[in-house]
């Protein structure tokens, strides 16, 4: 796992180098154009898999697949999506293992070193998504034994929700979070889905919904883990209401309410926070990258805020899309994620990751709210 790291992290260095001397890609055309591109960029045609970019993060993350599983199978990648899911069980079931990443080299790991809940959920809704009962059927007792372990390793016993003494790597893998909301939606999600797909589900027992509300909810806002802050949080307040956990349409515009008045939907959405929550601790390597999970504005979740504001108001929704077609067309490329002055993230160590596969989320957004 070391070494691995050692080399992701030369790798993107590396790139760091080549784009601050040569810019990023460029793709010709308006924003449709320019993501179609990039969905067909980020097919490794060798490997038969969806890489997360065609930039620096050029293979397969669990959690950024998964974010555009919906998205590429609605627009047409059905084959394309089955088949990086039987690239990823094929690798993991050798490895005995379910990681976050498998680097292009085709070594599984997962950054932090800790494991991390959603690379199982987001494999299970990949294979029910795509109907995709061949390879379940093929890696059945793979699955469960991933499942067995999700729940040792992860799960209270006696609450069901997410373990409060250990951190995991989840989608702000920079911080140390106490049972994080995102994390046990991710439970919540993977305990829904495992239903009807002939896997083990010890997760049944519980009502994660209820849970979610009882253990995060303050009358206004999710909050962001179990450690007692109180400071709003991108993640916590999309997550539950775009993984379908968390339906009712008071608390919806409540959380969209609170992220707004945060001010995390600007200068386009979204933030993970406007501050550092007190008390919070970081793995060592974000001293390379201080705001890159802060008040930077990540398209990944901005998108999925989109999508879900747009259930309370179209309007705002239809400002925010146009507001990256815009970012889109302006730097002829899909970004990362951009510093809090709207321009893409940098600093000596890092530069912003190009021709990401999210591309996928703002066409499918883009065909769902306009039509």
């Amino acid at each position: 796992m070391v070494f691995t790291s050692v080399l992701e992290a030369a790798r993107i260095f590396g790139r760091r180098i080549k784009v601050g001397l040569k810019g990023i890609p460029k793709y010709s055309g308006n924003a449709d154009s320019i993501c179609l591109q990039i969905i067909r960029d980020c097919y490794n045609k060798e490997k038969d898999y969806f890489m997360t970019s065609n930039g620096h993060f050029c293979e397969f993350y669990a959690r950024d697949f998964g974010w555009c599983t919906e998205a590429l199978l609605s627009l047409g990648y059905r084959q394309e999506v089955v088949n990086t899911l039987g690239y990823a069980l094929s690798v993991y079931s050798k490895k005995k293992k379910i990681t976050q990443s498998i680097s292009p080299q085709g070594w599984a790991f997962t950054f932090p070193n800790k494991y991390s809940p959603d690379a199982l959920a987001f494999l299970i809704r990949g294979l029910k998504l795509a109907n995709a009962g061949e390879l379940v059927l093929k890696y059945q007792d793979f699955l469960n034994k991933e499942i067995k372990k999700y729940y040792n390793i992860v799960i209270d016993k006696t609450s069901g929700l997410v373990r409060s003494d250990r951190y995991f790597s989840s989608i702000k893998d920079h911080a140390k979070r106490k049972s994080s909301c995102y994390d046990n939606v991710m439970t919540a999600v993977l305990a829904n889905d495992l239903e009807g797909m002939h896997l083990d589900n010890p997760f049944k027992k519980w009502d994660y919904s209820l849970k979610l509300v009882d253990a995060f909810w303050t009358g206004e806002y999710f909050l962001e883990d179990m450690s007692g802050s109180k400071v709003v949080c991108g993640d916590a307040n999309v997550i539950p209401f775009w993984a379908g956990v968390i339906f009712d349409k008071v608390m919806l515009k409540r959380a969209m309410n609170s992220i707004r008045k945060e001010g995390l939907d600007r200068p386009f959405p979204l933030k993970y926070s406007s501050k550092k929550p007190k008390g919070q601790k970081m793995i060592w390597q974000s001293a390379f990258a201080s705001s890159y999970e802060r008040d930077s504005a990540w398209p990944h979740i901005g998108l999925m805020y989109i999508k879900v504001i747009s259930q309370v108001d179209k309007g705002m929704a239809i400002a925010y899309l146009d507001q990256y077609r815009q970012l889109i067309e302006n730097y002829s490329n899909f970004i990362e994620v951009y510093s809090r002055d709207g321009r893409p993230y940098q600093n000596l160590f890092y530069h912003a990751d190009d021709s990401m596969l999210w591309a996928a989320n703002y066409l499918f957004l883009k065909r769902k709210i306009l039509g």
